[in-house]
């Protein structure tokens, strides 16, 4: 029978071979009382003849091997029988399966199966064979193929182990008794189903009388109370793990496990000495330190930690101390001047505290301790002391300059109080943003800041005493210039916006940002929006995606390049500033042809002449109304030059002077006696310089005196600026003139030419008896003139005009 389709057969033939194996071959039963089965027939010679499908059965001895087998011979594993072997050698066994012909081999003719390697039993705990028996003289299979299952038989070859060891664990100090410190867990590699070997013990070898080790669980506890972590604070525990239960010949491993002993606070904080000393100088500055103090204590962490405190009223007045939680020492500050003229020497009573203090503890003592602390001022001189040790002040950007920025204080600490100035240093770089007040120390500013430009400045002003200029004072001021909402939001893009010629209604064609030079309190928090007060655009739409993004979102399907390719789209954004500001951009957004995953083809223009140039209908349309309007405009001019009137006579031969017409009006007569240098003077004073026509002018005067002497006196003449200032203030202060201003232009050249005065407007047109002889002297330039004067003229006036050539 096949084992593959009677899945109880290999549950019999196990039970066949174990019963063959407990009653051997004592209760054998003999051939001619094995009853026949019904797919046999008993021959004649005693044999049975077998019919097809035979039932036969499997045999074998046995299913276990030891691992770690040791020796020079293979280990015997068991026997494979078939019940249609009759010892005669015509049965032929094959093994096959996992470690066949390597780790388990077969005798072929008896079946018995070798083991030939050592197996380790936590390396492979069991393997999976086939077997097989053949005729040897046919080959054909006697049996069908049949699975079977070696099992490794443990034995104790594994150890016990911590696989994660050493360990750290740590347990407060003067802990009780018992109190669980850590558990440790060892493995062995051995079968726990079979025998001891795998059954661990936990046991102390290091660490005692101090810890103790649950044999079972493996928790370590505390064995000794009041373990002190300041007389030891470090243990180093050896616990061992035993398997056979801890009996003899069973094997251990160990582990150490490194205990520290936590702090706890069982120690007061104490002062090395009863009485301090120290010298403080009476320069020293208000909440500046002057000294140090600290108690000692053995502690660690929060259990040391001291506060210190001034229990007297004559140190508290003047003086104040504080902890330094690093080096926990007691920092002591001035808080009033010292004055060495006033007092010389003050005490302190210093009180040191623990701050966390525990009550199961308390009988140990107070947890303080005191210190007295003796004072010494000393007399110096030293330059003047700022208020501080730094300053930072702040202004708003685009504030108007001299505005008020803050104020450095600085003052003499000696007795004199000598009064303090105060200065920028120049090298600096803040030197042009801000001035100081000599006197007061205010700082103001000298220019208008911006903060996107530079937000912070730093200045370092200087402090000297009056009486001693060389004792000067450094502080470095820090300015820090406060942001104003005064830059709008714009839209971030750097490329440009494709419309595919396919989009759909609701689809997003980009998603914007937005930029802000203001700082994040006036910034970074934008909103976007499309204009107000026009028309819907039928076309795009915008979203506000409350990220400080915006999605334009189509609102009709498709778009065509032929006809419209750009678009504009204005987009409003805003900050989140106080004041808020808005800015608005406007987009072009370029139809396209796009692929079908949205990316673009191409986006030439393959329009004709017109598109090349870049001109869409609308423009087209602009164009041609403006053309039109031009045209309309030129005909209404042509039309208005048409309907003036023509003069009545037009003569070729006229007479007249032809008048050359300027579009320039005068002033009617008024400007005719704008040009009379007469109106200008005061007609009281007019009268007056009135000059006779028969006295010659003060230049020709002046050489005939040089030549002969014998030349009448004459007024002196006024100078015409003097008398265009009078006019001019007697054109103020009249009421009665005309409401506006009248520009009046004289060809004054000013006085005092060497030559001087070659014709007066208001000389004399009548012949004048004077000589004029001394022309003849003046050169060729007034060769001409000498002549004219030279001739006897009986007209009653004449001008001459006189052209000099220099």
């Amino acid at each position: 029978m096949r084992l593959s389709t009677t899945s109880c057969l290999c549950h019999v033939l196990v039970c066949l071979c174990f019963l063959q194996r407990c009653y051997g071959a004592s209760h054998h039963i003999p051939a001619d009382k094995v009853p026949i089965a019904k797919n046999q027939t008993k021959l004649a010679n005693g044999e049975t003849e077998v019919h097809h499908r035979p039932k036969r059965g499997w045999i074998w001895n046995q299913f276990f091997v030891l691992e770690e087998h040791i020796g020079p011979d293979t280990q015997y594993v068991g026997k494979l029988h078939s019940n249609s072997d009759k010892g005669d050698g015509s049965v032929r066994y094959i093994l096959s399966g996992e470690g066949a012909g390597s780790i388990f081999i077969i005798n072929e003719v008896t079946g018995d199966i070798h083991a030939t390697e050592s197996l380790d039993r936590e390396r492979k705990a069991h393997y999976v064979l086939h077997a097989q028996a053949f005729d040897r003289n046919t080959e054909k299979p006697l049996e069908p193929k049949s699975e079977f299952i070696i099992k490794v038989q443990d034995i104790n070859d594994n150890a016990p182990k911590f696989p994660d060891g050493p360990f750290v664990a740590a347990v407060p100090e003067m802990s009780g008794v018992g109190t669980s410190v850590y558990q440790v867990t060892a493995t062995d590699a051995d079968d726990p189903t079979y025998g001891n070997s795998a059954r661990v013990v936990y046991s102390v070898l290091q660490g005692q009388p101090y810890f103790s080790v649950d044999p079972k669980t493996g928790v370590i506890r505390t064995a000794l109370a009041n373990m002190d972590r300041e007389a030891r604070e470090h243990y180093a525990v050896v616990i061992q793990a035993k398997d056979m239960a801890g009996s003899v010949g069973g094997l251990s491993g160990s582990t150490t496990i490194n205990i520290t002993l936590t702090d706890v606070n069982d120690n007061p904080p104490k002062f090395p000495q009863k009485n301090y000393q120290l010298y403080v100088p009476e320069s020293a500055q208000v909440g500046k330190p002057v000294g140090k103090i600290k108690a000692n204590d053995e502690d660690l962490g929060v259990n040391a930690e001291i506060k210190y405190s001034i229990i007297n009223s004559e140190g508290a007045v003047m003086f104040s101390i504080n902890t330094d939680r690093d080096t926990r020492e007691g920092i002591i500050s001035l808080k009033k001047p010292l004055n060495y003229e006033r007092k010389k020497t003050y005490t302190l009573q210093i009180e040191g505290v623990n701050t966390h203090v525990e009550p199961r503890f308390s009988y140990l003592g107070p947890f303080k301790d005191t210190a007295t602390l003796k004072i010494t001022v000393g007399d110096v001189d030293e330059p003047p002391v700022f208020s501080m040790d730094y300053y930072i002040m702040d202004v708003y950007e685009n504030a108007r300059i001299g505005t008020e920025v803050g104020a450095v204080t600085a003052r003499d600490p000696d007795s004199k109080n000598s009064h303090v100035r105060y200065f920028i240093n120049h090298s600096e770089h803040g030197d042009k943003y801000f001035n100081i007040d000599m006197d007061s120390g205010v700082i103001k500013t000298t220019q208008s800041l911006d903060r996107e430009d530079m937000p912070w400045h730093n200045i370092t002003v200087m402090a000297s005493e009056v009486d001693i200029p060389s004792l000067l004072s450094h502080v470095p001021v820090t300015v820090q210039v406060l942001d104003v909402n005064d830059n709008p939001p714009e839209i971030k893009t750097d490329k440009e916006v494709i419309v595919c010629e396919s989009s759909r209604p609701g689809q997003v064609i980009q998603t914007m940002t937005a930029v802000d030079k203001d700082d994040f309190a006036n910034g970074q928090r934008f909103s976007f929006s499309l204009p107000s007060g026009i028309p819907v655009n039928p076309n795009f739409t915008l979203k506000d995606n409350e990220d400080n993004t915006a999605s334009i979102i189509a609102r009709r399907r498709q778009f065509s390049r032929l006809v419209q390719e750009l678009y504009e789209l204005p987009i409003v954004v805003w900050d989140g500033g106080e004041p808020a500001l808005s800015g608005t951009s406007t987009l072009t957004l370029r139809v396209c042809p796009c692929q079908l995953n949205g990316r673009v083809q191409t986006c030439q223009d393959e329009r004709g002449l017109l598109s090349s140039a870049g001109l869409s209908t609308g423009a087209l349309i602009a164009i041609l109304l403006c053309i039109v309007i031009l045209l309309a405009i030129v005909v209404l001019f042509i039309t208005l030059r048409r309907s003036k009137k023509e003069p009545l006579i037009i003569s070729e031969e006229d007479v007249r002077e032809n008048v050359v017409t300027y579009d320039d009006e005068g002033g009617g007569e008024e400007d005719t006696e704008a040009f009379d240098i007469i109106t200008l003077r005061n007609p009281a004073a007019a009268e007056e310089l009135k000059f006779r026509r028969d006295i010659q002018p003060e230049a020709a005067r002046q050489h005939g005196q040089n030549r002969d002497h014998h030349s009448p006196p004459e007024l002196n003449q006024v100078d015409v600026q003097e008398f265009i200032k009078q006019r001019v203030v007697e054109a103020d202060m009249d009421t009665s003139g005309p409401p506006y201003d009248s520009l009046q232009t004289y060809a004054y050249e000013g006085q005092g030419s060497p030559t001087g005065s070659i014709s007066s407007p208001d000389s004399p047109g009548t012949q004048s008896e004077q000589d004029y002889n001394y022309l003849d002297d003046w050169g060729p330039e007034f060769q001409k003139l000498a002549e004219l004067y030279g001739e006897d003229m009986d007209v009653a006036e004449s001008d001459v005009a006189v052209t000099a050539a220099t």
